[in-house]
């Protein structure tokens, strides 16, 4: 991994609020035909027709793309969008989409509400997805929103099941030696925590 990825983009913050008030409809439309495809009961008739109505929706939006992944942009007063990321991306319909909040401290929160799309265990939420959205939010903590971080190792304890519906995530910084970061997270739900997590995230020697 390197800084490929990360792309200056001479963008004004009100043209970035342009954007986002642009594509944030398309996102949440995309979570929603997700969520209805999962739940649906329509007929023979009624799936073909979306199919090509997707299909021909699909097309449209294929005529004007970037090649590749999206990556994370920066403008010149510092802000930064990332809306391909499986855990927050803004237009990405796989991502719930999760917002991380700082504490002055330094700690981090976030609430999302997880829906029959994350779904593993009948009525709970997938492991992997509580994983991702824990890595995710503990890469923010260990960055102090200040620097680039990856994962080096993360160890997650599963303690109880975590019902589908409305999730609450914490997470804080435990320590520091030298370019590594020591954070601690837990996610949970209605029944209490369920996943409690342990993560090590490395400052990169090309980001100093």
């Amino acid at each position: 991994m390197n800084s490929e990825l990360f792309r200056f983009v001479d963008l004004s913050d009100a043209e970035v609020d342009a954007l986002e008030a642009r594509y944030r409809p398309l996102g949440s439309s995309l979570r929603e035909l997700v969520d209805a495809a999962i739940r649906t009961t329509a007929g023979d008739d009624e799936v073909a027709a979306a199919v090509a109505t997707i299909e021909a929706l699909t097309a449209s939006l294929r005529v004007n793309q970037i090649d590749g992944a999206s990556g994370v942009h920066y403008n010149e007063s510092g802000r930064s969008w990332t809306w391909g990321n499986a855990a927050i991306g803004l237009r990405n319909a796989v991502a719930p989409p999760m917002v991380v909040h700082s504490a002055e401290n330094g700690d981090t929160h976030a609430e999302v509400h997880l829906g029959a799309a994350y779904e593993g265990p009948p009525g709970m939420v997938h492991g992997g997805v509580s994983a991702l959205l824990l890595d995710h939010l503990m890469g923010v903590t260990a960055s102090r929103m200040s620097k680039v971080t990856f994962t080096g190792t993360l160890t997650l304890r599963y303690r109880n099941p975590l019902p589908l519906g409305r999730v609450v995530l914490n997470g804080r910084v435990a320590g520091e030696e030298g370019r590594k970061v020591f954070v601690t997270a837990e996610i949970e739900g209605d029944q209490g925590v369920a996943v409690e997590a342990e993560g090590v995230f490395i400052v990169p020697i090309w980001s100093e």
